[in-house]
């Protein structure tokens, strides 16, 4: 074998960047937090995840959303205003065990936001006032996977500038592919495949040659010499393949034709085993930070962070059966991983949230769907959430109403402008995960923060 041969084959052990902060395998302390993004790309419709419940509500709700409108007889009623998408009825025993709540109308903004300011601002190139390119699916993923108003000058995500600030061994890693949400300035996201995939180096080293191509490796790594970066290269791949030794045998497990997984029986009955209506692409993400959170010590550090995606919301067209079905994989992919937490003793440990592009439009279009919009609802679950109930106020159902962002009549679309910042949604989710961050440090994950600091909203989902 020759030696290019051999390092292109050995040192790509895994599908992404590892920390450069450092990691290794020590024990998980009895503080351990971990929190899952769930991101819905191509702009979920939340007003018909969370539509209304109430028959003033609904009334107004239908008659301007026309067809997309879900009948009221079918809403799974939440309260005596808000209600839950059909296709999300398994989500509501959690929402009844109080460890599900409903964030309403948030969205990237720079700062408070009225109709007025909206229409002062809205041709601003200031990143101050209003965030960029609002409306696009590309960059509107951006700032709501870094928390600001700006695509390019801010780096990494919120996600991984929170991983940066509290350093040691902490990780954030993907299992829906690249984001900008898990990488910082400093640290990639450590992405990682699904149940029953094999890392590339997962058994190079294993057999009669073991000892002579680990040998090699480490020769041919050595430390970098004196060079920064051939130095940080090879402590990169060196940590790589620690990773894929230490991780390799707990992401390769699963259930094996539809059986239980021999190695997790209470996560993979929590899941149905992969089987049937449970082998969807968000089932099987949600299936393997599950296993991560159970066998933490072998991730190592006491603060976790992954991501999870799921894709195809992007509904101009037949939104009604097409959102169902995918939110149907959703709903039934989140009650698994809820029923798998408490199986393992971690529901207390672990809080899910929701992200997606914006929300759409409450005018529905001549194709029996809905267009790029701004504000949105989200889901928060967890041990920790005051869940059964909502924070933040729904917006007005009509075309044209005090948040409907437009200028003229002729775009008036019920495009709602957030009460609610990406960055106040997320700092709250970051007050929990590291109670009694440093005022400095909590500035550096959110900028954008201190211009809410005048908010009344009450957006105290999170009991710690």
């Amino acid at each position: 074998m020759n030696r290019r041969h051999f390092l292109r084959h050995a040192m790509l052990p895994l599908a992404g960047g590892v920390s450069l902060l450092g990691a290794g395998e020590v024990a998980a302390q009895s503080d351990y937090r971990a929190m899952v993004c769930v991101f819905l790309y191509g702009g979920n419709d939340g007003v018909n995840m969370l539509p209304p419940a109430s028959a003033d509500a609904h009334a107004r709700y239908a008659a301007a959303r026309g067809g997309v409108s879900i009948a009221r007889n079918s809403i799974i009623a939440l309260d005596a205003e808000l209600g839950l998408h059909p296709s999300l009825a398994p989500l509501a025993s959690i929402w009844g065990e109080g460890k599900l709540a409903a964030l309403l109308n948030v969205g990237p903004l720079a700062r408070p936001t009225s109709l007025a300011q909206f229409q002062a601002w809205r041709d601003s190139s200031d990143a101050g006032l209003m965030p960029e390119k609002l409306f696009s699916h590309a960059d509107q993923q951006i700032l709501w996977q870094n928390a600001h108003t700006e695509t390019v000058q801010l780096r990494g995500g919120w996600g991984g500038r929170l991983m940066e600030v509290l350093g040691g061994q902490q990780q954030a890693m993907s299992f829906g592919g690249a984001s900008r949400f898990g990488g910082g300035r400093l640290m990639q996201e450590l992405i990682l495949p699904g149940p029953g995939s094999r890392l590339e180096v997962q058994g190079y080293f294993q057999g009669r040659e073991h000892g002579a191509r680990r040998a090699a490796l480490t020769s041919l790594l050595g430390d970098g010499g004196n060079q920064v970066l051939g130095s940080r290269y090879a402590g990169l791949q060196r940590e790589a393949i620690a990773r894929s030794e230490s991780l390799g045998s707990v992401l390769a497990q699963a259930p094996a034709n539809g059986t239980s997984d021999a190695a997790n029986p209470d996560i993979s009955a929590a899941f149905g085993h992969l089987a049937g209506a449970m082998n969807n692409p968000i089932a099987r993400q949600l299936y393997q930070v599950a296993k991560m959170v159970k066998q933490r010590t072998l991730v190592g550090g006491s603060r976790h962070l992954y991501f999870v995606s799921q894709g195809g919301y992007d509904h101009h067209e037949n939104q009604l059966t097409q959102q169902a079905a995918l939110l149907s994989q959703l709903g039934a992919a989140l009650a698994a991983f809820w029923s798998a937490l408490k199986a393992i003793g971690a529901e207390n440990q672990v809080t899910l949230f929701t992200e997606s592009d914006f929300g759409r439009t409450l005018k529905s279009n001549a194709s029996a769907g809905t267009d790029h919009a701004w504000g949105n609802l989200h889901l928060v679950m967890g041990g920790q959430v005051r869940g059964g109930r909502s924070y933040g106020t729904y917006p007005s159902l009509v075309i044209g109403g005090p948040d409907d962002a437009a200028l003229n009549v002729w775009e008036q679309q019920g495009r709602w402008i957030p009460a609610v910042s990406v960055a106040q949604y997320a700092a709250r989710l970051v007050d929990w995960f590291q109670p009694g961050m440093s005022a400095g440090d909590r500035a550096t994950v959110l900028p954008t923060l201190e211009n809410f600091a005048s908010s009344t909203i009450d957006l105290n989902f999170m009991t710690v």
